[in-house]
């Protein structure tokens, strides 16, 4: 059984939606159905065990097995009950694909038997169920996020782009232009590893804190860096911002061209002025990183 759907959002925010349990309670299921989450745990071997809530007061135990988890890119899980010889199991693949900002994802369900699966699409209504499910998804990304949430920059810096690539690892040069005009870095610590951490203390002009904390996910020296972080805490120490950040350097007549996308993955209302102004500050923490690296030997 497979089901293609094209959602107009980057697959940075489909991803998220897919593999964050507070999300997923607000789409996952058909029309009328709620979903409550016990455990989700997105790793091979993880769980995700859940209760779907029917319109008319059923109750629908789920269990999922996760097989594969590669980031942005493919899932593949089995569904099935807490008993391994109950009926209607499937493994399902699902895919998400960049198609110029917006995500094209494939869910391809494979059954035990050619019976299995059309009891589940004639007796359960499967394919209906999964494209209004997917709906759902639809509308949840619609008002997930503002329009503000992807930004993408490009500069030329007069610099190798070995030296550009070193100021964004190297935590003693990265405080020196981390954020906006007016800014400081007090703390600026960086495990410069796939999964190494990020933490960053921004220091504003009014002598405010905003702690940053982040992820590595990518180190291709000194082509590619693709990490995450969160700021905005509140006061429980809840970020109520998170961003997925891509930056690629490509040597451009001795000098480094440098592009920046951030996609903003999760976000509150409250943060709207703040992401109105996500362009500006970038900009002025670029020429913050050019006067840097003009300087670094």
């Amino acid at each position: 059984m497979v089901i293609t759907r094209v959602f107009d959002a980057p697959r940075e925010l489909v991803w998220a939606a897919w593999t964050d349990p507070k999300q997923a309670l607000l789409w996952w299921g058909p029309k009328g159905f709620t979903t409550t989450t016990h455990e989700m745990e997105v790793k091979p071997g993880g769980v995700w065990r859940f209760i779907m809530h029917g319109p008319d007061g059923t109750d629908y135990p789920n269990k999922i097995t996760y097989r594969e988890v590669l980031r942005h890119e493919r899932l593949v899980y089995a569904h099935t009950g807490e008993r391994e010889d109950e009926p209607g199991q499937f493994v399902t693949t699902v895919t998400f694909e960049e198609q110029g900002g917006k995500t094209k994802l494939t869910m391809r369900a494979t059954f035990r038997t050619a019976a299995e699966r059309d009891e589940v699409v004639k007796k359960h209504h499967a394919l209906e169920g999964g494209n209004q499910t997917l709906a759902r998804l639809a509308e949840h990304l619609e008002a997930l996020a503002p329009a503000e949430r992807v930004l993408i920059l490009t500069r030329i810096f007069a610099a190798p782009r070995e030296l550009v690539f070193k100021a964004w690892i190297d935590p003693k040069h990265m405080a020196k232009w981390w954020g906006p005009k007016g800014f400081t870095n007090p703390v600026c610590e960086l495990d410069a590893r796939p999964g190494g951490a990020i933490l960053i203390h921004m220091q504003g002009p009014d002598a405010a804190a905003h702690p940053m904390r982040g992820t590595f996910h990518e180190i291709v020296e000194p082509e590619r860096l693709v990490f995450t972080s969160t700021a905005f805490e509140d006061k429980q120490g809840i970020p109520q911002l998170e961003v997925f950040t891509t930056i690629t350097f490509a040597e451009q007549d001795g000098g480094t061209k440098l592009t920046l996308r951030v996609v903003v993955v999760r976000s509150t209302p409250e943060l709207a002025a703040a992401l109105a102004g996500m362009e500006q500050g970038w900009s002025e923490s670029l020429v913050r990183l050019a006067e840097c690296v003009s300087k670094i030997a």
